[in-house]
């Protein structure tokens, strides 16, 4: 995968589409609640996501999709002041400055996840791939209205409440498209254990994203090894609550 940095704040490590973009996936890391410090390429919570973003950029790049990933200005949340959104945000206005009104789907990893929802209000984005997100007690569930928004979680997360993600998923399920939650035993919030799994997931859903855009064709979803396809069938098939 071939990165073009730009030096902008926030940074954009772009993977380009064969031709022209035809839409362009946002992968989000993960951070810390709280900390102004900057965010660096060498981090873990940076570093986690450089696999799933090479993966899905192998399989969409020739038709027409754009994998950025963004590193934000700092690692925090930083309570109201939301940190990572407003950068989020930017960069999707720059989407558009490039490439026009092409849809987004937005694939997160724990604040990243959680970045990702926040944000799903913007036009650009109606797809929204969460995983292990940090959803605390409260958080707003409005903004995902007519989103299809996928959720995995590892049961016994000790990092990231799979609790009070669940209970963010059935309320959303009221507003929102579609909420497809994912269980994923045997694993944790920084996806180590059963990495292939975590992969898959991804790699699916985000097709299946694309495909719903008409970006790339569905069968498209049986290149990815694992249990990507067979839970993709299962959501399509209306069950919204599974387990790998």
């Amino acid at each position: 995968m071939s990165d073009t940095p730009t030096i902008e704040l926030p940074s954009i490590h772009k993977a380009h589409a064969d031709g022209p973009t035809r839409a362009v996936v946002l992968v989000l890391h993960g951070g810390k609640s709280e900390s102004q410090e900057p965010t660096e390429d060498a981090q873990l919570s940076v570093v986690r996501l450089r696999p799933f973003a090479t993966r899905v950029h192998r399989l969409v790049k020739a038709h027409g999709v754009a994998v950025w990933r963004v590193r934000y200005r700092v690692r925090g949340w930083n309570g109201h002041q939301a940190s990572p959104t407003h950068d989020v945000r930017g960069v999707l206005d720059q989407v558009r400055a490039e490439h026009g009104a092409v849809p987004v789907v937005l694939l997160g990893h724990s604040l990243g996840g959680r970045t990702a929802i926040a944000v799903c209000d913007d036009p650009s984005v109606r797809h929204v791939v969460a995983l292990a997100p940090w959803l605390p007690a409260g958080e707003p569930f409005a903004q995902a209205a007519d989103r299809d928004v996928v959720i995995a979680h590892a049961p016994h997360d000790r990092w990231t409440s799979p609790r009070e993600t669940r209970q963010w998923a059935d309320r959303a399920q009221d507003v929102a498209a579609q909420v497809t939650y994912i269980t994923v035993p045997r694993s944790g919030h920084f996806m180590l254990r059963r990495h292939r799994v975590w992969g898959s997931i991804a790699s699916a859903f985000t097709l299946r994203a694309l495909a719903a855009e008409s970006v790339t064709d569905a069968g498209l979803i049986t290149s990815v090894s694992g249990p990507g396809p067979n839970l993709v069938a299962e959501a399509a098939g209306g069950r919204h609550s599974l387990q790998v």
